[in-house]
């Protein structure tokens, strides 16, 4: 049986050696995690998945913008090896966007494979920067309501 969780202060150490084993090691210069630097997470959407206590999946989420529209920068999200292929991802992805519309959010950016993400609503953002070096084909958005990115353009910036 799997116990989805709220990720708490104690997880930290748990999930940052889980992205370090699904991840190469230079995972922290990625462009991505300087919109992190000294921001605090959307602690309500992120997510631990275990198994009899044992760590499976995890998924996180930030704040930032484009000019002056509030998003939701999805990632890391990250799968322990012996357990991909089973679902895990999916099962985190649906239910932390489920919670993100219902807490509000509009609008979700990550950058990804675009055929993974494409089964979940996610399709490449026109005229969305990510900060370089970042393959603008890997730049994807989620509107959670009708219309959300229409008219949002710019450079992805940490948030306010």
């Amino acid at each position: 049986m799997y116990q989805l969780e709220e990720e708490t202060d104690g997880d930290w150490w748990e999930v940052e050696a889980l992205y370090d084993l699904c991840f190469a090691p230079g995972r922290t210069a990625l462009s991505s995690y300087r919109l992190r630097d000294g921001v605090d997470k959307v602690r309500p959407l992120c997510l631990t998945l275990r198994q009899d206590g044992i760590l499976s999946a995890v998924i996180r989420y930030w704040p930032v913008r484009v000019g002056e529209a509030q998003v939701l920068l999805l990632g890391p999200i990250a799968v322990h090896p012996t357990r991909q292929g089973e679902g895990l991802g999916g099962l985190l992805i649906h239910e932390s966007l489920t919670e993100a519309h219902r807490l509000g959010w509009e609008r979700v950016l990550l950058v990804g494979d675009a055929p993974y993400y494409a089964r979940f609503g996610f399709e490449r953002l026109e005229g969305v920067e990510m900060p370089p070096p970042t393959n603008p084909d890997r730049v994807l958005g989620l509107e959670l309501v009708p219309g959300a990115w229409e008219h949002v353009r710019g450079l992805v910036e940490k948030a306010r």
